[in-house]
């Protein structure tokens, strides 16, 4: 229960930053719907076509629908939203979070190794968010030295790691997702990094 609800989570959030994009650009609402529906459920198709497994919003349209809600309520909220302290960033922070779970947790529900769970679950919490800002023709977090993708590798990879040690799914998707939105948030609020190539031996 806890997983599907995380699952939704992950949709509705990333379909916000979907949104919010669309109304920095100031585009129609059939955009909002677009940049929503896109950013919202292409971490998790990419997911389940690596996987060879049904598309999860094939399967069930619910989350088409929280996609279509989401986009409705950032039409006539956006300007209210951006008044928040980087909306986009934030939203982003949980997405990443609640997916890096969610695309690991499915994979091993499929009976992948533990490597692809991980990976999966990076490419499902940060794949919507590239697509929206190529498609927006912003930069994308990833190229930014900051924390990112590697706060999704370190959620998944931490999912991963505390279900082969034993311990329940619900209590590891809580125990992970917080490692990733800490490091996310990190990065966020204080703008915390990994050493890039060569900054090293620049110094």
């Amino acid at each position: 229960m806890l997983l599907q609800l995380l699952d939704y989570l992950g949709v509705a959030v990333f379909a916000v930053t979907g949104g919010i994009m669309a109304s920095r650009k100031q585009l129609d609402i059939i955009a909002f719907l677009f940049f929503a529906t896109l950013t919202g459920i292409g971490g998790g198709t990419l997911r389940d076509l690596l996987l060879g497994v049904p598309v999860f919003w094939v399967v069930n349209e619910t989350y088409l629908v929280v996609c279509l809600i989401v986009s409705v309520l950032v039409w006539f909220f956006a300007n209210k939203i951006e008044k928040l302290s980087k909306p986009l960033r934030w939203a982003d922070a949980v997405g990443i979070s609640a997916y890096s779970v969610m695309g690991a947790a499915k994979a091993i529900s499929v009976g992948d190794a533990v490597l692809v769970a991980v990976l999966m679950g990076v490419a499902t919490a940060t794949f919507g968010g590239v697509l929206r800002d190529t498609i927006a023709g912003e930069p994308s977090s990833i190229v930014k030295s900051e924390i990112y993708v590697s706060a999704a590798f370190a959620g998944a990879g931490s999912y991963v790691l505390l279900t082969v040690v034993g311990v329940v799914p619900w209590a590891a998707a809580v125990l992970a997702g917080g490692i990733a939105f800490v490091l996310r948030g990190g990065a966020i609020h204080f703008g915390w990094t990994l050493p890039g190539y060569g900054q090293s031996k620049a110094q």
